[in-house]
């Protein structure tokens, strides 16, 4: 991953919950995902305003072994 995709992943990490996200559904645990471009970022939310960033990687990558 280049350095400018690192920053725009990074910038809409830190505007969640807001950007373009949604709930995976069939999931046991309450996953959501952003989308950033080509890439995806997993995350769940904790207690008060914790988010969990799970999993980043690539759209065909990213839903493998998630379900």
């Amino acid at each position: 991953m280049d350095g400018a995709t690192k920053r725009r992943i990074k910038a809409a990490i830190e505007k969640l919950p807001d950007g373009d996200t949604k709930q995976i559904k069939g999931r046991h645990i309450s996953t959501h995902r952003l989308r950033v471009g080509g890439w995806r970022v997993l995350y769940s939310f904790g207690d008060g305003d914790i988010i969990f960033v799970e999993k980043i990687g690539s759209r065909g990558e990213i839903y493998k072994g998630v379900r």
